[in-house]
């Protein structure tokens, strides 16, 4: 009889493991969409102002868009 109880109560124990696994899974899914907080960063406009920008409207490609040449060229320098 011992053995039974240990088997029934192991059984027990792992269908509520995995049933409570389930519940929790399925309630992640089924949950609402949770409203996203707008990340910002600060960045430097080409006139020297300082804007923030939403971190999920910059293009995190690899794809170069500005060449060395034309980055160099944008920088006014003051004079003094």
């Amino acid at each position: 009889m011992d053995i039974d109880n240990k088997l029934q109560s192991r059984k027990k124990f792992i269908g509520l493991g995995i049933s409570t696994a389930a519940i929790l899974t399925a309630f992640r899914f089924f949950m609402p969409g949770k409203i996203k907080k707008s990340t910002k960063t600060k960045m430097l406009t080409q006139d020297g102002k300082l804007v923030e920008v939403n971190v999920a409207r910059i293009n995190r490609g690899k794809i170069k868009m500005v060449t060395d040449e034309q980055l160099k060229s944008w920088v006014i320098k003051k004079k003094m």
